[in-house]
């Protein structure tokens, strides 16, 4: 079963047991933005937390998720916001640049080459300036999803430091929420 079709099979309980955990560091990271920048949450499920946080910072929120579930859940809960429902490695970014982008939970649900391909494209996406926050262990390693029972990858922090910089972004400060859920914060330079 490939990511997409495991999240959509898993995504009522995934609505239910999605905790507040992380909420403090987008509440942070929004804090950086001026009232309505534009910002895609990729991989934005229901919409709770990340988006929720980000919407109530003043941010304009485009949501992107492939389970059709998750993202009819963010649809009601926020019609003021676009969404997409389609996989990151099929989007486009609606085809527009950004202020920032956000995926929390979802890069390292990617095979290796797919998150390559993810971070080139969100450098792509984001005016001068703009902003990725993302989430993933920063040791490299390999883990069976909880929620999905598909595999988990983190490139480390060395690599996204690496593909960052090649993609013209520079790796700026990471966080550890409660949880223990590592951060990366980067910036478009180029």
């Amino acid at each position: 079963m490939d990511n997409a079709k495991a999240w959509e099979a898993a995504a009522a309980g995934f609505a239910a047991a999605r905790s507040n955990i992380g909420s403090e560091i987008v509440r942070q990271w929004a804090s950086g933005f001026g009232t309505g920048s534009e910002v895609v949450d990729m991989g934005c499920g229901s919409g709770v937390p990340i988006s929720q946080v980000l919407i109530d910072a003043g941010l304009t929120v485009f949501g992107i998720d492939a389970s059709p579930t998750l993202l009819a859940m963010f649809a009601d809960r926020f019609p003021q916001a676009r969404a997409v429902c389609e996989t990151i490695q099929e989007s486009t970014l609606f085809g527009r640049k950004f202020d920032g982008a956000v995926a929390v939970g979802l890069l390292f649900l990617l095979s290796e080459s797919d998150q390559r391909g993810m971070i080139d494209k969100v450098a792509q996406a984001l005016r001068p300036g703009g902003r990725f926050l993302f989430s993933a262990p920063a040791i490299r390693c390999e883990w069976r999803d909880i929620q999905t029972g598909q595999l988990s990858l983190s490139l480390g922090e060395a690599e996204y430091r690496r593909l960052l910089n090649a993609a013209g972004m520079h790796l700026g400060n990471g966080y550890v929420d409660e949880g223990g859920n590592h951060y990366f914060d980067a910036v478009l330079t180029t």
